[in-house]
């Protein structure tokens, strides 16, 4: 409680203009001395600047605060403004991901500088709070000479691919800086793994080391478009035979902003922007919500199937995050129709973040990664076509054994786009979309970029990389297996309570081979009630679902779950 006299004087003349009072004596009292005795003028210098400040706080009409509070009001917006850096040093806890822990950035730190990553005194987890999970270890470990486990995507291809089990997400030129851009293609070049363009087509600084690419392709057609935004054939074709280019993505949605477009304004297409994107310089870049080069999911299977024989066989899929699940059963209807079949599908779970996205996207719209994860998964292996198709993955992968877990999902490779960046030096200023990164990786101002220094970053990517695979094979080898393509579900026990445990496959479902067509067939009942309304709803003519009527059917066919069957279904967030 503040002393009566200060109420008092409160009452006349508002405390809050204290600021604006000692700023106005200040520069009285400079200027006395300056003008009587030759010295004070700073002061009178300071106090004048403050009292202009104070006067026209006062005046200005856009912030309430400054009106109220002048000159001292500032300290509301500067301390605002390093918010997040002083919450992020001095506050948070090392296990609170918002969205990644300080452990978990430390972990990438220390292993793209090579530093020992042991913990002493045991793990900072609680074990017994529900979601803790661990892998199951053998009595008898194996032994395995590499840690460089590959999978071939696209056999039979003309030109299959043998891939990483880890590799760097989708990150376009534009979004990342050019030295970001020299340095994971220096390290992937290393490494020998695999670098995903993103929509942003291939740029001069993709080329320079000369690292393995997945040339992914977007709604713009960046790199391969008319002038108009249609798809272009022929250049299509100059960049897909480019022996760098290893396989071909057809990204339907991200999960940053799923079901989103995206321009990058007139001045920040850059001549090297333009150049990689085929684009008119200065002129604003955009990216449509949805393709023009086909409609249907039929025509979406035979412009892929057009893209892989342009490339000359090259292994080609495409890319999205689960939403309505009519649209996913629409693309299998099609696959079954026509035969036609991607090499792979990478599947992006809702957590992705390297896209600036409204917060209403970033929060509440796409399905999370082991939702998605499973319902790609299951369907194919229910369609018996998961053997013909791999699955890649996308979605807050940073450990070895973030990798082992979605692996155990159905994944056959994951990506990561963040745990690089943090291999590059990214603090998580989340600052990415303003342009002012503060170490280079999300910038295309020309001095921001200089403070990454493009060799030192390229071994630091190759080091996270080479790190992170060694401590899978650690967990591979401790499981019993020899390869972490034999991962399963049941080598992962959730804990659900404080006094209860299950294995993955007891908690989340899984589907038998044939067990969906079966279904269908009416030889068997269906295996979940997602598949039951929604395959009806599928047609491999449209996106659209069959009656239109797709929301208030499944209401009335499909009332909501108790809490606990819809996580064990993973579908809670598909309802949505």
């Amino acid at each position: 409680m503040a002393p009566a006299w200060i109420s008092a004087v409160n009452r006349h003349v508002p405390v809050r203009y204290t600021a604006v009072f000692a700023c106005a004596v200040a520069a009285l009292l400079g200027s006395f001395a300056w003008i009587g005795f030759g010295s004070g003028g700073w002061v009178a210098l300071l106090g004048l600047a403050g009292l202009a400040i104070g006067v026209h706080d006062l005046r200005q009409p856009q912030h309430s605060i400054l009106r109220n509070y002048p000159v001292i009001g500032h300290l509301r917006f500067l301390l605002e403004f390093i918010r997040p850096e002083m919450r992020q040093y001095f506050i948070e806890s090392d296990n609170e991901a918002a969205p990644f822990s300080r452990q978990q950035r430390s972990l990438v730190y220390q292993r793209a500088k090579g530093e020992p990553d042991n913990r002493p005194f045991g793990t900072q987890m609680d074990v017994k709070q529900p979601g803790y999970e661990w892998i199951n270890h053998s009595i008898a470990p194996t032994r395995i000479d590499s840690h460089d486990f590959r999978i071939t995507i696209g056999a039979g291809r003309a030109q299959p691919y043998s891939a990483s089990v880890f590799n760097i997400s989708a990150m376009s030129f534009g979004a990342l800086s050019a030295n970001a851009v020299l340095a994971l293609n220096g390290g992937a070049r290393r490494g020998n793994f695999a670098h995903d363009t993103g929509e942003g087509s291939i740029s001069r600084y993709h080329r320079e080391h000369g690292g393995d690419l997945i040339w992914e392709i977007g709604s713009g057609y960046f790199g391969c478009r008319n002038d108009d935004g249609s798809f272009n054939e022929e250049r299509f074709v100059a960049n897909a035979t480019d022996p760098q280019v290893k396989m071909i993505e057809l990204k339907l949605s991200q999960g940053a902003k799923p079901g989103h477009g995206g321009v990058l304004p007139g001045p920040k297409v850059t001549p090297e922007i333009a150049a990689a994107r085929g684009v008119p310089v200065g002129v604003a870049c955009i990216s449509p919500s949805r393709h023009g080069a086909f409609d249907t999911p039929v025509q979406m299977l035979q412009f892929i199937e057009r893209l892989r024989t342009l490339s000359g066989g090259k292994p080609t899929g495409f890319k999205l995050c689960i939403g309505h699940p009519w649209e996913w059963f629409a693309i299998c209807k099609a696959m079954l129709a026509t035969g036609i079949v991607p090499d792979f599908i990478v599947v992006d779970g809702a957590e992705g973040g390297t896209g600036a996205a409204p917060l209403e996207f970033t929060d509440h719209v796409g399905a999370p990664l082991q939702e998605g994860l499973l319902l790609v998964h299951n369907t194919l292996v229910g369609l018996n076509l998961r053997e013909r198709i791999k699955i890649g993955c996308a979605g807050k992968v940073i450990s070895a054994f973030d990798i082992a877990r979605m692996m155990a999902l159905g994944a056959d490779w994951c990506n990561s786009a963040r745990g690089f960046m943090f291999a590059l030096g990214c603090v998580q200023a989340q600052t990415c979309h303003t342009g002012h990164c503060p170490t280079g990786v999300t910038t295309q101002d020309p001095v921001r970029q200089k403070a990454l220094v493009v060799p030192d970053k390229a071994e630091r990517v190759y080091r996270f990389h080479h790190n992170t695979l060694e401590a899978l094979k650690e967990l591979v080898q401790a499981a019993g297996l020899k390869h972490p393509n034999q991962i399963t579900a049941a080598h992962i026990v959730h804990r659900v309570s404080d006094h209860e445990v299950r294995l993955l496959i007891n908690q989340l479902p899984f589907l038998r081979p044939g067990q969906l067509l079966a279904a269908i067939e009416g030889r068997e009942d269906w295996p979940h009630a997602v598949y039951s309304l929604y395959w009806k709803l599928a047609r491999a003519e449209s996106f659209e679902p069959v009656t239109g009527e797709g929301p208030a059917l499944e209401r009335a066919a499909n009332p909501p779950m108790p809490p606990t069957q819809a996580a064990q279904a993973g579908q809670a967030t598909q309802a949505a």
